[in-house]
């Protein structure tokens, strides 16, 4: 058995220029082992988020970590990618060498199933990046791990910024609002970061530079991984600096001092086309309604950005 005093994680992730840094964050923290990468499609298509993931993994210089293909779309709806903000690998920016790593042959879902299981006396987190498909189809495949869960945490959703790929809705959930709902009604302690909490962790340029003032290969990569994302979100939303959503996940894990939330009941539209895939967050606690979810809403960016530079530097 591993190391029982770190954290046992699995990254579900769909790779992706955010996902990339919150992965480099991860394999660069002692206090987190990383059981595995579930690979899901999202940002883009399956075969270039795997592939994405496996490049990663080798600019970290972290061959020895397993990724896992999973779903190829989501649970009950076409998929919808975004090669419009990640670029059309998913991770344009640095010039990454195609990978020398393999994918395992095993399916990503039947490895998380497989880890809980076999991990029962000491609680595996799940960290998903993307949308919920493989979290949602192991659950549904496998309803006993979901009391053997330690926790999720998650980047996804909104509610005072709403959506960021329709008024409504925020794009990790829309793109599979069935497997979010199946998750949020899981019963499973989740923490979530939304985009109230991530369009407070701005890359601004000094923040960028720091990175680069390490002079390190992984450092000077993950600056041209966040400038490249960025764009897209300064000319929409007129900031310096675009947010940098998904590190905030594995952040979270290693210093969770820097965020503040509250636990609210969470609901996923999954009938309006108008609204779907929005989450319906009661903040002010209008409802009845169990509360099933810690919602981050703050971060502590400067804090952020400053675990990011130190731990990345690292690799």
């Amino acid at each position: 058995m591993a190391n029982n005093d770190k954290r046992a994680i699995i990254i579900d992730t769909d790779p992706g220029q955010d996902d990339a840094v919150a992965i480099l964050l991860a394999l660069a923290s002692p206090e987190l082992e990383v059981l595995g990468l579930t690979i899901v499609a999202g940002n883009v298509p399956l075969d270039l988020t795997v592939k994405n993931a496996l490049k990663v993994c080798e600019l970290a210089g972290k061959t020895d970590t397993k990724v896992f293909p999973g779903a190829t779309g989501p649970m009950g709806r076409p998929l919808v990618t975004a090669e419009h903000v990640h670029g059309e690998t998913g991770l344009n920016g640095p010039d990454l060498p195609e990978p020398t790593m393999l994918p395992q042959d095993q399916n990503g879902v039947d490895f998380i199933i497989e880890q809980i299981r076999a991990n029962k006396d000491r609680h595996i987190t799940l960290c998903p990046l993307g949308p919920l498909t493989n979290i949602a189809t192991a659950l549904q495949k496998a309803p006993d791990i979901a009391p053997k869960i330690r926790e999720i945490v998650m980047m996804g959703g909104g509610f005072f910024e709403g959506g960021n790929i329709t008024p409504a809705a925020e794009f990790n959930i829309y793109v599979d609002p069935q497997a979010a709902d199946i998750v949020f009604k899981s019963g499973i302690p989740i923490v979530m970061a939304p985009l109230d909490c991530t369009h407070k962790a701005l890359t601004t340029k000094e923040r960028i530079d720091a990175l680069r003032a390490k002079g390190t290969k992984v450092c000077d990569a993950t600056a041209d991984l966040i400038d490249f994302f960025e764009r897209f979100d300064e000319e929409k939303y007129g900031t310096d600096g675009g947010p940098l959503h998904d590190p905030c996940v594995t952040a979270y894990l290693i210093k969770p001092e820097l965020f503040l939330g509250r636990m609210c009941n969470v609901e996923i539209e999954t009938e309006s086309e108008l609204t779907m895939g929005m989450t319906v967050i009661d903040w002010w606690g209008v409802t009845d309604r169990k509360k099933n979810a810690m919602v981050l809403n703050q971060v502590d960016a400067q804090g952020f950005f400053n675990l990011i530079t130190e731990r990345v530097a690292t690799l």
